[in-house]
C-alpha cells in the first residue's frame, strides 16, 4: 500500500509511504494533478517508503518526467536503504551504501536506471508465468 501526502505553497510536496509498487502508480499521476503556474519546484519524500520495485522506480521515473514537462524542478530526499539499494542494483553499481539517491537527479541517470527497471520489469513479469495462457 501507498500513501501520499500532497502539499503545495510554491513546491509541491509528495511525500510517500509504505511500499513503492505496481499499484503507487495512479496516486503519483495524482499528485501532479493541480500544479499551478505558482508552483516552481517537486519534493517527493521517500522516508516513508520501507521498499521499492522496478515497477515502482518505473513509477517515480514517470512522476519525475511528468514534473519536468510541468516546468518543475524536482529533488528526491529521504532515500532509505532497500530502495536506494535496488536502485542500485539495477543500475549495476555493486557495493552497500551507494550514493545512487544523488545520481538520481542526473538525466542520463534516471534513462539508465528506466531501461533497466523496465527491463527488469518485464524479466520479472515473464517469471510470473504472464505468457502461460498464450
Amino acid at each position: 500500500m501507498i500513501t501520499t501526502n500532497v502539499q503545495r505553497h510554491g513546491t509541491v510536496l509528495v511525500s510517500i509511504t509504505g511500499a513503492l509498487d505496481e499499484d503507487a502508480g495512479a496516486a503519483l499521476q495524482r499528485a501532479l494533478n493541480d500544479v499551478t503556474s505558482d508552483e516552481r519546484d517537486l519534493m517527493v519524500d521517500l522516508h516513508g517508503t520501507i521498499s521499492m520495485d522496478a515497477a515502482g522506480l518505473l513509477h517515480l521515473l514517470a512522476l519525475h518526467r511528468r514534473a519536468e514537462s510541468l516546468g518543475l524542478r524536482v529533488l528526491v530526499v529521504g532515500w532509505q536503504p532497500q530502495p536506494q539499494q535496488l536502485m542500485a542494483d539495477v543500475a549495476g553499481i555493486r557495493g552497500r551504501g551507494s550514493a545512487t539517491g544523488e545520481r538520481y537527479a542526473v538525466a542520463g541517470f534516471r534513462r539508465l536506471i528506466e531501461e533497466r527497471a523496465q527491463r527488469a520489469r518485464d524479466v520479472s513479469d515473464f517469471g510470473a508465468g504472464w505468457l502461460s495462457g498464450v
